[in-house]
């Protein structure tokens, strides 16, 4: 009897260390077994395939828009603004203390260009979300400097002003110098051509968006502008409507579409080949 729990005792050592091996054994070595009734487990390293087909969306179909056959010449649906003739097709101007009358601008050489004594002209239509293709010039003989210098400016929705001005070699406060979002953003660079040549704006801008609170946006008016083709301002959110004086955060009031403005600012700046795209 002793010799037998004697020869138990020594083997149960070696019994336990089999069974550790077994329980420490990698489960990628483990065989498994399938009984009629259950479903065979998915091995552990195994992954799921897919084939390109999943991830290809067919329909509805990319509507197919003829571009123009000049780069800055308007695409098939855009809304042409100013054909370089008549003016009040598509515009009107401001009245001081509110209200409009037919643009006394002059058309020259197919270019509208403002005049000393008119107003700011604004368009007819209301745009949300747009493209804007805009080219524009300033007077080729230089007169007056900073400010005073083929000053004008492109309202967004009628409260959003991107700068015009000669800054041709013209120093100026940064935010408020060609291609800036007045008092708010300079631009990325100064991409200005000399006094008396064609510029262009290429503006893409999506409206804000407003909730319960009136006076805040729940998502801001932002823009993307290229001046003469060079990004200058990059997908920028604004604060607020723009002002000469004071912070444009406090001046929001919630709103809906809105007017394309071109300012008369006292200079003869002159305009052409305007058109826009609604998105």
């Amino acid at each position: 009897m002793k010799k037998s729990v004697i020869f138990g005792l020594m083997l149960l050592p070696g019994l336990l260390c089999h069974g550790q091996e077994q329980r420490q054994q990698p489960p990628a070595t483990r065989q498994q077994t399938t009984t009629v009734g259950q479903s065979q487990r998915v091995p552990e390293d195994s992954t799921i395939r897919m084939t390109h087909f999943q991830t290809e969306i067919w329909d509805p179909e990319v509507p197919m828009v003829q571009p123009a056959a000049q780069i800055g010449d308007p695409p098939a649906d855009a809304i042409i603004l100013f054909n370089g003739k008549d003016i009040n097709s598509e515009w009107e101007e401001s009245v001081r203390g509110g209200g409009t009358k037919p643009a006394t601008w002059i058309i020259k050489d197919g270019a509208m260009e403002s005049v000393q004594g008119s107003g700011s002209i604004r368009t007819k239509r209301v745009f949300g979300d747009f493209q804007l293709h805009i080219e524009w010039k300033t007077p080729s003989l230089i007169t007056g400097k900073s400010q005073g210098r083929g000053n004008s400016g492109v309202y967004l929705q009628d409260l959003y002003e991107l700068q015009i001005l000669d800054s041709w070699h013209n120093r100026t406060y940064r935010n408020g110098q060609a291609g800036a979002f007045y008092k708010q953003y300079a631009p990325l660079v100064n991409a200005s051509r000399k006094p008396g040549e064609w510029q262009c704006y290429d503006i893409v801008y999506t409206a804000p968006r407003f909730g319960k609170d009136s006076t805040t946006y729940f998502t801001p008016p932002r823009v993307t502008v290229f001046h003469n083709g060079m990004l200058i301002q990059n997908n920028v959110a604004l604060r607020g409507p723009t002002t000469y004086v004071g912070i444009s955060e406090y001046l929001i009031k919630k709103h809906g579409p809105g007017r394309i403005l071109l300012q008369q600012h006292g200079n003869p700046v002159a305009f052409r080949n305007i058109w826009i795209r609604e998105l």
